[in-house]
């Protein structure tokens, strides 16, 4: 059995979940009186436009992480998204420009409902959910973060994929003119990333739209991106444009630009090591009081878990499975 280990953060680097909930749930209650007085509520999933603009009528989520969360400056400005550029700081830098508005995702492959489509209607009529996940990078480091999304599970299965749909294959938005980063050929641009179908209908994986209650910022993924929490935090492509029903297993971008370190399963595993460093132990962003880098310098170490500690929950996805061959 696996048990999550609360991280050891100082209260400085945190927003404390007393202060965040009870602020969400007063503007709620505020958002949910306004839609009564003109007509009744808000329809689910309806997605406001304009920077941190909150989410109204948020769900909580069973599944969610008892772990203190990471400050919203840790999580809007140390980011990886090479479109916007290879250092931590230069998506907070370069994206703030990005339109991510309006927005639509075409739906293609082994499916019987496919077409392109709004991401307004893309993602109804499902509930938006808060799920308090912990995200984990290959570099090591890790974060616990409150996604608003919407079950990815629900959105394969009403598109209706076929017998012959193994895999889901997501691809990012490819616009040089907004995203400097792809301008260079640090990676085969655009992004693609893939996950099995069983993978993609497990109740844990969402598509993200908001965080801490408002709308995605460009910087982690706007306007909507996918989170899979027992995996390395690669797997989980933003600014997603395209989501095809294959039967051919997706080669991701960081697969294809380094097989021998970024496997297509991606599921944490302490035992089995990146090439060029350990992933037996990780380092909690905003552990040591700082921000960005800052944060990392004197933060303490702590045991990665399987499956990112979800392995009571997913484990049974890889039943047979070489872990160590297919990392």
């Amino acid at each position: 059995m696996l048990i999550r280990k609360p991280a050891v953060i100082r209260p400085s680097a945190i927003t404390p979940r007393e202060t965040y909930f009870n602020r969400r749930e007063l503007l709620r209650a505020a958002m949910l009186a306004g839609g009564a007085a003109f007509g009744g509520p808000a329809l689910s999933a309806a997605l406001p436009d304009g920077k941190r603009a909150r989410l109204d009528d948020i769900k909580s989520s069973r599944f969610s992480t008892d772990e203190e969360l990471n400050s919203y400056t840790d999580v809007t400005t140390y980011n990886n998204y090479y479109e916007f550029g290879t250092s931590k700081s230069d998506p907070f830098r370069n994206a703030q420009d990005f339109e991510a508005r309006p927005w639509t995702i075409r739906v293609s492959g082994h499916a019987e409902k496919t077409g392109v489509f709004d991401l307004e209607d893309f993602i109804r009529p499902y509930d938006l959910e808060e799920r308090i996940y912990r995200l984990r990078c290959v570099e090591r480091w890790s974060m616990v973060i409150p996604w608003v999304g919407v079950s990815l599970a629900e959105i394969v299965k009403r598109h209706q994929p076929l017998s012959n749909a193994k895999y889901v294959r997501f691809e990012t938005l490819l616009d040089p003119k907004q995203m400097p980063g792809q301008r260079y050929r640090t990676l085969d641009w655009p992004y693609v990333e893939g996950l099995t179908i069983a993978e993609a209908t497990h109740p844990l994986a969402i598509l993200a739209v908001g965080v801490y209650g408002e709308v995605l910022p460009n910087q982690n993924g706007a306007p909507i991106r996918l989170v899979v929490p027992w995996k390395y935090g690669f797997k989980g492509i933003k600014g997603i444009v395209s989501m095809e029903f294959t039967e051919k297993r997706p080669i991701g971008s960081w697969e294809r630009a380094a097989p021998n370190e970024y496997g297509f399963y991606a599921n944490v595993n302490p035992n089995v090591d990146h090439p060029r460093w350990s992933q037996a132990r990780e380092r909690r962003i905003g552990a040591s009081g700082g921000t960005g880098f800052q944060s990392l310098l004197g933060a303490s170490m702590q045991d990665t878990l399987m499956f990112n500690g979800y392995g009571e929950q997913v484990a049974h996805l890889y039943d047979g499975l070489d872990l160590r061959r297919n990392f």
